[in-house]
Parts: structure tokens; C-alpha cells; sequence
């Protein structure tokens, strides 16, 4: 089995992260862990922006670290928990909506993992929603973790 897991380091991804190390698969199953970055537009580097390109390649080199880190903590959390995965984790530059579902077919998934922001109403229009674009155009199976809210007394 061949599972294909995004995060973005947030709390939801680590729930979904947190699922996936709980879990048993068969023999084999191979995991690949990305996180996307997505990178200042093209014209942002010219040095027609008024000298402004060095903050933009400064934020995107930021980035790319902080997506490092995470894949990585991610993989090590599930290689705690479940060392029979193959596991292998990888940074890519693009739009997240399009870049998870293209690394999937790549990668011949037969599942994408993906955490819910839980996002609802304005927000949800405003900012899109990752997870469920990927479940209406991805070519697998797509599985997506929420985190339970608490309730006020729970907190």
C-alpha cells in the first residue's frame, strides 16, 4: 500500500499524522510525507520591485526550513510508533490544492492523508480548503482527519 500523507505543521496535520502512526498496514506499505511551500510569485524576485527581491528569497528560504522540519518531525514521529513503513518525505514549491494531487499520481497513491482546518463559512470561502479540493480531484481514496474539539469544560 502506497499512502501519501500532507502536512503543513500545523495541530491538524499532527492529528493526521498522529492516525497514521497508529495504524497497521501491510507489509511493506510505503509512506511519503510532503509539506508544500508555497513560494513568492516570479516577478517578486525582479529587481524592478525596488530592491525588495532579498526579503522575498529570504521568506521563501524560511520556508522551505520550517517545511523541512516538519516533514521530518513528522516521519519521526511515525517511525516511533510504526517502524514497518517505508517512509520517505520531500519539500515541493506550489499551490497545495494542486501540488498534493499531482505528487500522489506520481507517486501512484492509494490513499492521501490529509488534516481538516475545520475551516467553515467566510473563512472556508475566502481561503479555500486543501482538503477538500484534494477529495474532489484526486484520482485515489482520500482520508481526512479532524481534530475533535473540545468542549469548555474539557479545556
Amino acid at each position: 500500500m502506497k499512502i501519501l500523507l500532507a502536512t503543513d505543521g500545523s495541530k491538524y496535520s499532527k492529528t493526521a499524522t498522529e492516525e497514521i502512526a497508529g495504524r497497521t498496514f501491510p507489509a511493506n506499505s510505503e509512506l511519503r510525507i510532503i509539506s508544500v511551500v508555497e513560494s513568492s510569485p516570479d516577478y517578486m524576485y525582479s529587481p524592478f520591485i525596488g530592491g525588495m527581491e532579498g526579503y522575498y528569497q529570504e521568506a521563501d528560504s524560511i520556508a522551505q526550513k520550517a517545511a523541512k522540519e516538519v516533514v521530518e518531525t513528522a516521519a519521526e514521529l511515525v517511525r516511533e510508533k510504526n517502524s514497518s513503513l517505508l517512509i520517505s518525505t520531500a519539500v515541493i514549491k506550489g499551490p497545495p490544492k494542486q501540488v498534493i494531487i499531482e505528487d500522489a499520481d506520481s507517486f501512484v497513491a492509494d490513499l492521501i492523508v490529509v488534516g481538516s482546518h475545520g475551516r467553515r463559512g467566510l473563512e472556508k470561502f475566502l481561503l479555500g480548503s486543501v482538503s477538500q479540493s484534494v477529495a474532489l480531484h484526486a484520482n485515489c481514496s482520500v482520508e481526512i482527519v479532524r481534530t475533535r474539539r473540545l468542549k469548555p469544560e474539557d479545556q
